[in-house]
């Protein structure tokens, strides 16, 4: 039997290696399905054991030498995996909580990854040559402050409701969203800078360097956004084949994804807000049938994409040329994992507690006292604990060739990304269902979450540019008001001058309903 199976493999190299893998996913879909109401187990859970258990019977079939059915590379992660998760995230957002939140957001996505890349570089720096471990180099160790400040909050998520906390959802799952593209971007930045002579000025420059590619990656993002629905409006593609509909969204998705790399920009920035853009104009223009199929599809293929992540991961953990090339002896390496992990809890805390009581002065106004409780700022700390596809593929970007490293160093880094991630999503993974249920039961609505999508500044409110009939008198009163409101409320002061905008200019032009009759 194995000789046959060695035969078949022979004369199909490629065939049989991708049919096992594919059969090995369905398996695992099935599987998930049917622990679905688990209390303790979640999608990333169950793709992690079963490529485990998968892993296992390989590396018995090939006697011990390669538990890997498909080499990993990191290529095949950021231009084939990666794009539909982050398309996905974009068009699924729920864009109203998530635009009222975006200072919270943009605070714990952008701002916390700096202040977690900066105790997890510093700290691994420090600790180990302590602990034995030698020869990184200035840049591995900034690498490695970013590989660790990714999260993957996908656990969290899937045991949140939305419905019951409205806010505490919309904080996650942007802040996961954000937190990847400044992740990415950050390393990327990170790669071009001069690392032999690091001070202030280095300092400048990368902040520079990473406004820089977010701008512009976000602006690319807006603008294949806009062309699509722009297209999808005029031409009406829909009235030969709904089928040109979800394709011309697909292609120009990926196209705005694959530039963005090609001018070595972030291509996570890109599609995600190509994929706000699509949901908020685009999605209105296709036909109703297309509406459906388009969002299910979407899904479905970040699904998939996330699950053969895991999987793969679950399976490279037996990879035994990895541990081998690794010289550190075991307490080092089970040293130089606790300090990481370690590292990762201090370096959330340090950033999620401070940022939270910063976002509750911002938001502070009569209707929402205390918008972050103690308990919502505990969930948002462990949601972003975990680590996942983004770690594993920056780690092999970092210290691998197209996925193959002799580095005995590269091979520890690899080594210790694999048992970090592993960690993290089951131990951590396993108890996020009870500490949530614990902290948040699911009986009790969050109040504190009530009218975070139905408040909005009052709708009296008039724009500061007034009529030349109305008296100067009343200008200035009516200027000072809006003034007031804006540093009183500035998040919901910006939502309603933009939904105004909004639907007064871009929705006539580009497609969508109008949530507001505008203003003569």
């Amino acid at each position: 039997m194995f000789e046959f199976v060695r035969n078949l493999a022979h004369q199909h190299e490629q065939v049989v290696p991708i049919s096992v893998f594919v059969a090995i996913l369905c398996l695992c879909l099935v599987i998930g399905h049917l622990l679905e109401e688990n209390r303790w187990v979640n999608e990333s859970i169950t793709a992690i054991l079963i490529g485990g258990m998968a892993g296992t019977v390989i590396l018995f079939l090939n006697k011990g030498k390669s538990s890997h059915i498909l080499r990993f590379s990191e290529e095949l992660f950021f231009i084939y995996l990666l794009p539909p998760i982050i398309f996905n995230a974009g068009f699924q957002v729920k864009k109203k909580q998530f635009f009222q939140n975006f200072i919270t957001i943009m605070l714990f996505g952008v701002i916390g990854v700096f202040i977690s890349t900066s105790i997890i570089t510093a700290g691994s720096w420090w600790l180990f040559p302590k602990l034995g471990f030698f020869g990184l180099t200035a840049r591995e160790y900034l690498a490695v402050g970013t590989i660790f400040s990714s999260t993957d909050t996908v656990c969290t998520l899937q045991v949140l409701r939305q419905d019951e906390n409205p806010l505490l959802y919309s904080l996650v799952f942007g802040e996961g969203v954000v937190n990847d593209a400044t992740s990415v971007v950050l390393f990327n930045a990170i790669q071009k800078i001069d690392v032999s002579r690091i001070n202030s000025r280095t300092s400048l420059q990368l902040i520079g360097d990473f406004i820089y590619l977010f701008s512009t990656s976000t602006a690319l993002g807006v603008t294949f956004g806009l062309v699509t629905a722009y297209s999808l409006k005029t031409l009406y593609f829909g009235r030969h084949s709904t089928v040109r509909e979800l394709a011309i969204m697909v292609l120009m998705a990926y196209l705005s994804y694959m530039l963005a790399e090609l001018l070595d920009l972030s291509g996570i920035l890109t599609v995600f807000f190509c994929g706000i853009l699509m949901s908020h104009y685009a999605w209105y223009n296709v036909t109703e049938s297309s509406r459906i199929t388009t969002r299910h599809i979407f899904a479905m293929m970040s699904f998939v994409a996330e699950t053969f992540i895991f999987l793969y991961v679950g399976m490279d953990a037996l990879d035994m040329e990895k541990w081998k090339m690794t010289r550190l002896s075991v307490g080092t390496l089970m040293a130089s994992f606790g300090t990481l992990v370690f590292l990762i809890l201090v370096g959330r805390a340090a950033f999620v507690f401070p940022l939270s009581a910063f976002s509750n002065y911002l938001n502070k106004h009569p209707d929402r006292s205390k918008p972050l409780t103690f308990r919502h700022q505990v969930v948002i700390w462990w949601a972003g604990l975990m680590r996942g596809a983004v770690s594993i593929a920056l780690a092999f970007k970092q210290f691998t060739f197209s996925g193959v490293t002799w580095d005995p160093v590269n091979a520890a880094m690899i080594t210790n990304t694999i048992i970090v991630v592993l960690f993290t999503t089951l131990v951590f993974g396993f108890l996020t269902k009870p500490l949530i249920l614990c902290l948040l039961p699911q009986h009790v609505t969050d109040t504190s979450d009530e009218g975070q999508g139905s408040k909005s500044p009052k709708e009296d409110m008039t724009l500061p540019l007034l009529s030349f009939e109305a008296s100067a008198s009343t200008n200035i009163l009516r200027a000072k008001d809006s003034l007031s409101m804006l540093i009183e409320r500035p998040v919901y002061t910006v939502h309603f001058y933009w939904r105004k905008f909004d639907d007064r200019y871009m929705r006539p032009i580009f497609g969508g309903p109008i949530s507001s009759p505008p203003e003569c």
